[in-house]
């Protein structure tokens, strides 16, 4: 027969309340009560049914991560630490894809309605969507953004695209490059424009010429950081010794072009990108880049806002990138 919650209770020696309360992660409960129950759902291999879970405690149990975003390997790793985060709390996660247009558009809050869900997750540049955002507090719901541009105005999850994109160029200037190509990620992210902030921070704080014939527009697509790296590589008299992409799809795209031309990847061009998504460790040479802790902040989202004891206070969480030097970077000739 099928393991009841009944059976739970009284295998843990508790009340079925009690054991309704550990399942749905609820505050105010003894650790060692906690651990019990815990233990007896395990011994018993209980299954709580959601629809059922759903009705008792009029909550879906469900919560939505929004995305419009050119770059899978981003997405696929905020849905990867998103889910653990909500299998610990017996939760399950819903994807939903949404353009900007969308995002503003009449039907956003029919669609929200219809999703059913405890809360939502916004993914850049969703989460810098104010209609967005004025709907779903229209509708009550609970939401967390990553990495939007107004911070310390919603509850967020993000680290310091500035601070990591100038300690990048450091690193570059420091290993005696002063001839650097920097490619520019989405216009709608606005992530892109605080790496270029910091790019061009380093290079001013170094005394080095900022030339716009070095900053190209991409998208952070692996096709953009080609066409970006066609741009800044055809003059084999006039190239810059190092290249940082805004993320590193863009940045395989120029290690592409580059072996191409016949160009040596780090002797000849140096070439970092951003994210530490597993494209930059699959190409040769694996890339240099910045660490963004992507799976940690999608797992943190999750964590804030199924943490039902906070309030929806804009507390910032901003979490530690790591520059990773790999074999696609050295010292110019």
């Amino acid at each position: 027969m099928k393991t009841t919650i009944t059976d739970v209770a009284k295998q843990a020696g508790v009340s079925m309340k009690t054991v309704s309360r550990v399942l749905n992660s609820e505050p105010n409960v003894a650790k060692a009560t906690r651990e019990r129950v815990l233990e007896a759902a395990a011994e018993l291999q209980y299954r709580p049914n959601l629809a059922a879970r759903g009705l008792a405690s009029s909550r879906s149990y469900l919560i939505a991560l929004l995305y419009d975003n050119p770059n899978p390997n981003y997405i696929i790793q905020i849905q990867r630490g998103a889910i653990e985060a909500c299998r610990r709390h017996g939760y399950h996660l819903l994807l939903e894809p949404m353009t900007r247009e969308q995002a503003s558009g009449p039907d956003v809050g029919s669609l929200l309605s219809r999703l059913g869900v405890d809360g939502v997750i916004l993914t850049p540049p969703l989460s810098d969507s104010i209609p967005l955002r004025r709907e779903m507090e229209a509708l009550g719901l609970r939401y967390v953004a990553i990495a939007p541009g107004d911070v310390g105005t919603v509850p967020t999850v993000r680290m310091d695209d500035v601070k990591a994109a100038t300690e990048m160029v450091t690193y570059l200037i420091e290993q005696g490059h002063r001839d650097i190509g920097f490619i520019i990620g989405h216009p709608d992210h606005i992530a892109s424009s605080k790496r270029q902030d910091g790019f061009e921070a380093a290079m001013r704080t170094a005394g080095l010429t900022l030339d716009e014939s070095r900053i190209i527009q991409g998208d952070f697509k692996f096709r953009s950081g080609v066409k970006a790296a066609e741009t800044l590589l055809k003059d084999s008299a006039n190239r810059p010794t190092a290249i940082f992409a805004s993320n590193d799809d863009m940045a395989a795209g120029v290690v592409s072009v580059a072996g191409r031309l016949g160009i040596d990847v780090p002797s000849e061009l140096s070439v970092c990108g951003f994210d530490n998504t597993a494209i930059a460790q699959i190409i040769w040479p694996k890339l240099t880049t910045v660490a963004q802790p992507i799976l940690q902040m999608g797992r943190k989202a999750a964590e804030v806002l199924l943490d039902r004891s906070q309030n929806d206070d804009p507390v910032v969480h901003t979490l530690d990138f790591e520059i990773l030097v790999r074999e696609s970077t050295g010292k110019p000739k």
